[in-house]
């Protein structure tokens, strides 16, 4: 197994890694609205676009891009913030001819109160290697 740590985001929060590769997949740990200067932006918006930006980097890290995700599973705190992540998530997999699963569930809060959105995904590596 290979740990996926990128060096342009912030540190995991504790003892995990951001993204880890096996068996020809990608697993990311679930992402929030944390930009790499340690401020989280007030909208739901801005804050997807930081998770998805960090799932790519992972991505990267392991050699696949957002072409390569099987699944995404999202987590929001509010159900009026609902249309809002999938809008960022739809222009992040517009250009793909096949879309990946998606899942999105409320959730009654994350961490830190400011935090709104957390995304994870799992992916395919390219050629089914580490």
């Amino acid at each position: 197994m290979k740990i996926h740590n990128p060096a342009q985001m912030p540190a995991p929060f504790g003892d995990y890694a951001h993204g880890t590769s096996a068996g020809g997949l990608i697993a990311t740990s679930g992402q929030l609205g944390l930009n790499a200067d340690g401020s989280i932006p007030a909208d739901v918006q801005a804050q997807a676009e930081i998770c998805f930006s960090n799932i790519r980097a992972i991505l990267q890290d392991a050699g696949a891009d957002i072409a390569h995700v099987l699944r995404f599973s999202a987590f929001v705190t509010r159900r009026e913030d609902m249309a809002a992540y999938m809008a960022v998530r739809d222009r992040w997999v517009a250009d793909l001819k096949t879309k990946p699963a998606s899942t999105l569930v409320i959730v009654s809060g994350f961490t830190r109160p400011e935090f709104l959105v957390e995304v994870e995904a799992l992916a395919s590596l390219p050629g089914g290697a580490c």
